[in-house]
Parts: C-alpha cells; sequence; structure tokens
C-alpha cells in the first residue's frame, strides 16, 4: 500500500482541531497517515492560527521545527523576525496557500473552485481516496444558543440552521470517499417548523441525494447496523476516550457505497481510562489572578483577599502564594507530565507553557472562585444556592427558590473530567474556575486548550479573546486522531484489495 498521505479538506475549520487530529496519526513516528490540503475558514484570527500551524506541520514533515519556532511562540522573538529566517518565509507562503477565508454558503463564496484546484494539486481523481471533514457552526443547535433566542421570532429561519447544506452541496459537487461531520448534541433535539426534527433532515439529506454517489451513515461509539442506529447512538462522550472534558458532540461519518466494493464496517472507537482536570493540568505553573481594575491590582492586594475569604468561609489561614504571578507568554512548567496524555500534549522542545496568562476579575467575583474551589475540594462544584449571603450575586433573581443558572460559579472539580470547554470562556471565568484555592482564578488559555487537548505547542493567534473563543470552538485533537485511525482502517481495506 502506498505511503502518501491522504488528502484532507476540512469545512469550517475553526482554529484546526479535527484538522490536528486527522494529521498528527503517524506523524510522530514519521509516518502521517493524512494531509490537509485545504483548510476553509472565515474568522480572521483563526485564520492566522491555521497558516501558522500549517507551517509548522510542514517544517516538521521535511527540515524539521526550528528553535526560532519556539522562540516565536514563547514571546522571546517578533513575528517578522521569525519570518526572516532563511527558507521560513518560503515555507510559510507554500503552507499559507491551502488555508481560505471564506464564508461558505455568502454570496462570494468561491470554495468550489478552491476545492477543486486543491484537489488537484493532490492529483486527486475518483478513484482516489480522500476525506471531507467539518462541523458547520453550531449556535443555532446548542441549547444554550436556543435558551438565548427563546423569544427570537427570527430563530426559526437562522442561516445557521441550514449551513448544513453548504456542507451536503460540496458532498454533492465532489463526491468524497468518506466524510467526518460533527456538532453538537443539541442538534438531536432542534427542529423547525418547516422541517421539524434537524436530525433526521440532515441524516437524510446526506443518505439520499440527487447525486451520483449515494453514501451509508456510520456512528463512531456504536456497533449496530447503520440501518439500526438511532439518533443517540451518534453521540460520542469524549471523557470515555482519554479527553478530560465531557464533551458530548454528534459525529457523523459517511461512507460512499460505490467506492467501497462491499460493504464496510466502521470500527467503534476503544474507551479508555479518564483523565481528569487534575492530572491534565498536574504540570501547569501554579498562577494568581488579577485584580480588576487594574489600577487595583497587585501581589499584596490580591493576597489580602484571599486571606480575607478564606479566613471568613475557610476556617483556616491559607499558606503560599506570596511568590505567585500571573504568568505570561512562556512560563516554565513545574514538573514532567507522566502517561500516554502527556506524551500527547507535551513538546519535548518546548519546556515552557506559552500563552499561559491569568485574567483579571472583581474582587466580588475573586472571592466567589475561592469558595467555589474551596468546597469543590471534597465534592462537586457548589450550586449558587450554597453560596453565603454576602457572595450571592446582586441581582433580582439570586434568592428566588427557582433562581436560574445556579451553576453561574462554577470550579471544574480536580478528580473528574472538566465540564464542556465552549466559545463562552472567552467573555468570563465563572463557569471555568480552577480547582486550586490556593491560586483563586480562572483558567488560562493554555489550560482549555490542555483541557481540549490541543499540543502545548500548537500557538493561538489573536487577542486573549479570540484565543479562548478558537480554543471552545474546537474539536478535541485528541478525539479527533482516533477518529482518523478507524478512517485510515477503511481506507486500507480498499487499497490493498486494489
Amino acid at each position: 500500500m502506498s505511503k502518501k498521505p491522504i488528502p484532507v479538506i476540512d469545512l469550517f475549520a475553526g482554529p484546526g482541531g479535527l484538522n490536528e487530529g486527522f494529521s498528527r496519526l503517524g506523524e510522530d513516528s514519521g509516518s502521517p497517515q493524512f494531509e490537509t490540503v485545504g483548510s476553509f475558514e472565515m474568522e480572521s484570527s483563526a485564520i492566522n492560527t491555521l497558516r501558522l500551524r500549517g507551517l509548522y506541520r510542514r517544517l516538521l514533515r521535511t527540515s524539521g521545527v526550528p528553535d526560532s519556532y519556539y522562540e516565536f511562540i514563547r514571546g522571546e522573538r517578533l513575528w517578522e523576525s521569525f519570518l526572516a529566517e532563511p527558507g521560513i518565509a518560503a515555507e510559510f507562503e507554500a503552507s499559507s496557500a491551502h488555508v481560505h477565508q471564506v464564508e461558505l454558503g455568502s454570496d462570494d463564496d468561491d470554495s468550489d473552485a478552491l476545492i477543486e484546484a486543491a484537489l488537484h494539486s493532490a492529483e486527486v481523481t475518483v478513484d482516489s481516496p480522500w476525506v471531507l471533514i467539518g462541523g458547520p457552526p453550531c449556535q443555532a443547535y446548542s441549547l444554550a444558543g436556543r435558551s438565548r433566542r427563546a423569544n427570537d421570532e427570527t430563530f426559526a429561519t437562522d442561516k445557521k440552521h441550514f449551513l448544513y447544506r453548504e456542507y451536503l452541496r460540496i458532498i454533492t459537487t465532489f463526491s468524497p470517499p468518506i466524510f467526518v461531520m460533527e456538532n453538537v448534541k443539541g442538534l438531536l433535539s432542534s427542529s423547525t417548523d418547516e422541517h421539524g426534527g434537524m436530525f433526521a433532515k440532515i441524516k437524510s439529506d446526506l443518505e439520499n441525494r440527487d447525486g451520483k454517489h449515494q453514501y451509508t451513515i456510520h456512528s463512531v461509539v456504536s456497533d449496530k447496523e447503520p440501518d439500526q442506529l438511532l439518533p443517540r447512538d451518534f453521540v460520542i462522550q469524549s471523557e470515555h476516550y482519554g479527553v478530560p472534558q465531557k464533551r458530548h458532540r454528534v459525529i457523523l461519518v459517511g461512507i460512499r457505497n460505490d467506492y467501497f466494493n462491499s460493504a464496510v464496517a466502521l470500527d467503534s472507537l476503544q474507551k479508555s481510562e479518564p483523565v481528569t482536570v487534575g492530572q491534565a493540568l498536574s504540570d501547569m505553573p501554579k498562577l494568581r489572578s488579577g485584580i480588576s481594575p487594574i489600577r487595583d491590582d497587585g501581589a499584596e492586594a490580591w493576597l489580602g483577599v484571599r486571606d480575607a475569604v478564606s479566613a471568613e468561609h475557610g476556617g483556616s489561614k491559607q499558606k503560599g502564594g506570596r511568590s505567585l504571578t500571573r504568568g505570561g507568554p512562556s512560563v516554565p512548567f513545574a514538573n514532567a507530565l507522566e502517561g500516554g496524555f502527556g506524551t500527547w500534549v507535551r513538546d519535548p522542545k518546548l519546556r515552557h507553557a506559552i500563552q499561559h496568562e491569568s485574567r483579571g476579575h472583581m474582587l466580588k467575583d475573586l472571592k466567589r472562585y475561592w469558595f467555589a474551589a474551596h468546597e469543590g475540594t471534597n465534592g462537586p462544584s457548589p450550586k449558587l444556592s450554597s453560596f453565603p449571603p454576602d457572595l450571592q450575586p446582586l441581582h433580582k433573581n439570586a434568592s428566588a427558590a427557582s433562581r436560574p443558572f445556579q451553576d453561574r460559579f462554577r470550579v471544574q472539580v480536580a478528580d473528574q473530567p472538566s465540564t464542556t470547554v465552549v466559545s463562552h470562556i472567552s467573555k468570563d471565568g465563572h463557569y471555568y474556575i480552577h480547582p486550586d484555592p490556593l491560586q483563586m482564578r480562572s483558567l488560562t488559555v493554555r489550560e482549555a486548550a490542555r483541557l481540549q487537548t490541543f499540543p502545548d505547542n500548537y500557538f493561538f493567534w489573536g487577542n486573549r479573546t479570540q484565543q479562548y473563543h478558537q480554543v471552545g470552538n474546537a474539536v478535541p485533537p485528541l478525539l479527533a486522531t482516533q477518529i482518523a485511525r478507524e478512517v485510515r482502517k477503511i481506507f486500507r481495506t480498499k487499497l490493498e484489495v486494489a
């Protein structure tokens, strides 16, 4: 069988979680199984992240990643200086050619021509193996999105409901042998007045198209025959597959019937021991939070807040923390990270945690963070109703018997996988409180990226809000590479027979 990597086209790419997972398969041993030849995304900071990651991967597979790359991601070298290194600019231009800033489904969408060119460049024919991956934006399907727009009369006609049609149209146009489509669990309960349940509509459209080629839709977590699968059989619970996060998503794998000479079965992913928040973050440097507004920030002020809330609500004075900083672009790791998860995320050439800097928070919120983390050391994250009166939010529903948002302040307890990391982490840290009361803060970009299983050498472009947003919108790469492995098995059967 040819050792040439199988081409991949990535739609709605975000910062490249699915892309990373497919590209990583076999790469660590020098035999990459997939190569992304086209990524399509509309958000500018994510585009820059994809371009930089494309450069990293190109260097990794050719001449090797130079020290200057690590100097750049650690904040020790300017981008212009890194780009001026011999050969880097040419490699960056070549890798950037595969990344396209396109709003799929818009009036100026030129994705067809770009996909055709990418496949032609990769020498793809109708008999060639290649994969289409991606997930249409999920805001219209998510439970949170539907809740926020419960009284919005335009919600049912929001075009985000139907961006899967762009995915469908591209499948119809280019007939990939296999496609992988990801979306939120809320898709299973989403509906519109015209079409009813969206999951059934999408699955039917993917299976029964007007084009020449037909597909069978498979699950990656169920051994049932495809025609026996129920909607819930397509939900993958990431915490069962080595991801330190309870991220539940719908994954559909479409296999083109005529491409494979006989019926094929997609093997289910193999479950593994859970990885907890404490394990995933055990080597991360300890930080203190910042105080907002910035004029009030300072180590002594922060210690005063922590000691005061501890004395009032914890019963004992906290020890340590006087030497903690707020971190920054590059902070030395505290220790090694053992086990398979450590092998996945850590890079032997990178001895620093990048993009590991705490946010600033209002004094009252810092006290709530301490209380939530303190309570979470011996049990689950406390509900809002169990917070002391002086730590209750000052809004009209705070004391109501049926108060909403009981998880408004949620600690990610150390002995469990985290709750789902979503893009709202870019707004505030209330739902992503670090489990260590000593640090009294929310998760950093790097810690959120860890819970999403991004490698430590993965640099997110943009300001901190944009970085958080990218991390929250991504597919965990560690999960993606397990899906890629099963997809590769299907192709191996086909290519060995041929």
